[in-house]
């Protein structure tokens, strides 16, 4: 491990934010764009099926490429076709083309950088941080996500009263030109040693070997089926409590926006936490407590008649996910081989970016005929259940020591 590693996981740290930001603003004004100019729930629904098919459908080959070559140059090159499909849809709306579909293309393209994106930095920052520093450092990362993706819908949303669309789409081209020109020219890592190895062509061998090693590790394979379980039961509470909002307390935008800053708040307090709590000696304890408190609150989310007591618990579900999301990732970067690393967080990108719309393809249409309270409910006794079936769980409470 390289001495300098605190100068570079801050330059790569500073580099994501950047892109992230501008990524952000792009895709709060990409669907408040499409919201306002159609007022459709199909278009909103083809939207966001655009916006996680393609990384759904890739993340496999992904985690495959972030295994066999430079992560760093995967990372510099999704963050720069993203930069790059947006330049062109920016010119394309000066120069008065504003159809529907073309919005739709650019949410394929920026969920195709998203999805090499993913599986490459969960697979890098193992490469840039001591082992006895991941968590600390995961936590770190995750509070500054959630300090960007609370500014940035605010932000977009004033911009977008001040200036025009294609304009905010030219901050994302300086803010990904300025990330990529970070990683390429100020952070200087050693390849992993697999992408230093002369790689022999065939793709679905190694993509083969990846879901071999899954399903040979039974950990890794009990720990995705209770990522995947977590996802479809969190899809209300994620989704349907801007709906339920409206419905019980009024549909006034105050409400929804003040929902949206406590989750987030919530969320970067959590990370902030975890950041110097550091969680229990065995992750798998850490994770359980995340389970228990979300399904809790996810239960008196659907009890609760009064909007500020909704608020509090909807704060603490916030605070609770990085509980959650940080050991996870600890766990596989320091449990997995490093030449294993990326194909094992594709398949983690493709659990994560398809289970939540998939539970919402279920409990979305439910909501219409039956109380969203209910669902909730429902689900938060699943996610508790699934708590303390996690902390009896021998095989993955013996890999979180």
């Amino acid at each position: 491990m390289n001495n300098n590693w605190k100068r570079n996981i801050v330059l790569f740290l500073a580099s994501q934010t950047i892109s992230l930001f501008g990524t952000s603003l792009v895709q709060y004004a990409i669907a408040w764009y499409i919201t306002l100019k159609t007022q459709s729930g199909v278009m909103m629904m083809i939207s966001i099926i655009c916006g996680f098919i393609p990384t759904f459908v890739l993340s496999p080959f992904a985690g495959v490429w972030a295994d066999r070559y430079n992560r760093k140059l995967l990372i510099a090159l999704s963050d720069s076709m993203i930069a790059l499909a947006t330049l062109v849809l920016a010119i394309m709306l000066f120069m008065g083309h504003d159809a529907i579909w073309l919005f739709f293309v650019m949410s394929a393209i920026r969920a195709v950088g998203t999805g090499i994106q993913t599986p490459a930095v969960g697979a890098f920052i193992p490469q840039l941080v001591p082992e006895d520093k991941l968590m600390r450092v995961n936590a770190v990362n995750g509070s500054i996500q959630s300090l960007v993706l609370l500014a940035s819908p605010m932000l977009s949303g004033a911009l977008m009263s001040m200036a025009s669309i294609e304009s905010i789409f030219f901050i994302d081209v300086i803010t990904a030109t300025v990330a990529v020109s970070v990683l390429l020219l100020f952070l200087h890592v050693p390849v992993h040693a697999k992408a230093s190895e002369k790689q022999p062509i065939s793709y679905f061998s190694d993509m083969r070997k990846g879901f071999n090693y899954i399903k040979s590790h039974e950990y890794v394979r009990r720990f995705f089926l209770y990522c995947a379980v977590f996802f479809v039961m969190a899809a209300p509470v994620a989704f349907l409590t801007p709906l339920q909002v409206s419905r019980s307390f009024g549909n006034d935008v105050w409400r929804l926006t003040a929902v949206e800053i406590v989750f987030s708040v919530g969320m970067m307090a959590g990370g902030i936490f975890m950041a110097s709590w550091g969680g229990f000696k065995n992750k798998v304890y850490t994770m359980a407590l995340s389970n228990l408190v979300t399904g809790a609150c996810t239960v008196a989310l659907g009890i609760v008649p009064v909007f500020w007591i909704y608020l509090l618990f909807m704060g603490l579900i916030g605070v609770v996910m990085p509980v959650f999301n940080t050991p996870s990732m600890v766990l596989l970067q320091q449990k997995v081989e490093e030449e294993y690393l990326g194909r094992v967080f594709g398949v983690l990108t493709m659990i994560s970016s398809a289970m939540m719309p998939l539970g919402m393809l279920v409990f979305g249409p439910i909501a219409d005929f039956v109380k969203i309270e209910w669902l909730l409910i429902a689900t938060g006794l699943m996610l508790f259940a699934e708590g303390v079936f996690m902390m009896r769980d021998k095989v993955l409470v013996a890999a979180g020591k």
